[in-house]
């Protein structure tokens, strides 16, 4: 599903180089790295405040604690992505409320938000989901005219712009707070676990800083209850290597993904990835829809001939038994897609003759 033993090959001295730097200065925890990354993500994002912490769940879970809601008020947040988007919601006391997708981006049906709105609502957390952003436009209308935060989860969606009043904003800069994860399969990973969240709010970011760090910004010195979360020397070498490179890796995807549109375009019972107007995408997934054929049975199928293959998501989140207790809504197009879609391999050093061989296997399929 991903090379990532290819994609360190490809730059090896400079990956090495990076590393070496930061055992020899014994900078391991916080120290110049994660203090150059933090700001070469600033001037790439185009955002005031990035704040690196352990992971991309602590980085959801920390954004929603720095905006100090009442317990028990509710977010809205989309019903198909990984549990970490609602599990954070919970972590901190919050309510999670699941809604449907539009079922042709696979992302949070904006149409359906409003509708979910009540009385204890006080955010909403969209998920850009394989690469593909959701509606920030529709979504940023409905929160400023019902005076809601919006925190995006941009785990899926490095490096993606948004079209948004006639300007072009990266994901993760358009709402209150943007979060992200640098698991190592991420679009920007690094080689272990990262994370880091992003906003234009000074004094959100303050306490974000704050909690991140045991609740202290000067050493020994805490005015609030916080965790330690933070992103080590290494990781941030290795980011700092790979954020250089970022839009040649995301043009590495676009480009294998446009080899899989042109081989599976004319196959009848396969819908590709819908690109939408109003932004890029960056192709975290390649992940296509199946008319009449479980995704298990294809799955099952391309391993006979060596393909891997990853279903995201089977379980709708309305589903999961950790999340019965919140009442969740019935979201058929959520469940449908959990029995429907299939991702296939995508990652920077995917060939033309990888993707050709395993279209060809795809169109074998016998339904």
């Amino acid at each position: 599903m991903v090379d990532l033993v290819g994609q360190y090959e490809a730059r090896k001295s400079e990956f090495d180089a990076a590393i070496s730097s930061v055992i020899h200065q014994a900078a391991f925890i916080n120290g110049p790295e994660v203090d150059a990354f933090q700001k070469e993500l600033e001037t790439y994002l185009g955002v005031k405040h990035v704040i690196p912490c352990a992971n991309g769940t602590d980085a959801l879970t920390i954004a929603l604690w720095a905006l100090n809601l009442e317990p028990g008020s509710e977010v809205i947040t989309t019903d198909f992505t990984f549990i970490a988007t609602a599990e954070a919601i919970a972590r901190v006391g919050l309510t999670p409320v699941l809604v449907d997708i539009n079922p042709n981006t696979y992302t949070i049906d904006a149409k359906q938000i409003e509708q979910a709105i009540s009385p204890r609502t006080k955010a909403i957390m969209p998920v850009h989901l394989f690469g593909q952003a959701a509606n920030m436009n529709t979504i940023m209308d409905i929160a400023e005219r019902h005076n809601l935060y919006v925190i995006e989860d941009c785990a899926q969606c490095f490096g993606a712009s948004y079209t948004i009043k006639g300007k072009p904003k990266k994901l993760g800069t358009i709402g209150t707070i943007g979060c992200t994860s640098f698991f190592p399969s991420k679009n920007l990973g690094c080689f272990g676990d990262g994370g880091a969240i992003f906003t234009n709010n000074s004094e959100l970011a303050t306490t974000i800083k704050k909690i991140a760090n045991h609740g202290s910004i000067k050493k020994y010195y805490h005015s609030i209850i916080g965790v330690n979360s933070r992103l080590d020397g290494i990781q941030a070498a290795i980011l700092r290597v790979k954020l250089k490179y970022i839009d040649t890796y995301n043009a590495s995807r676009l480009q294998a993904a446009q080899w899989y549109n042109q081989r599976l375009q004319n196959i009848s019972w396969i819908t590709i990835p819908q690109l939408e107007p109003y932004s890029t995408h960056v192709y975290h997934q390649y992940t296509i829809l199946l008319q009449n054929i479980i995704n298990t049975d294809l799955q099952a199928f391309l391993q006979t001939y060596g393909i891997p293959s990853m279903i995201y998501y089977p379980v709708s989140m309305h589903k999961q038994e950790a999340l019965q207790i919140y009442n969740p809504q019935q979201c058929p197009y959520s469940d449908f897609a959990s029995q429907h879609v299939l991702s296939l391999p995508m990652h920077t050093e995917l060939t033309e003759s990888q993707v050709d061989y395993i279209c060809k296997c795809i169109s074998q399929y016998k339904q």
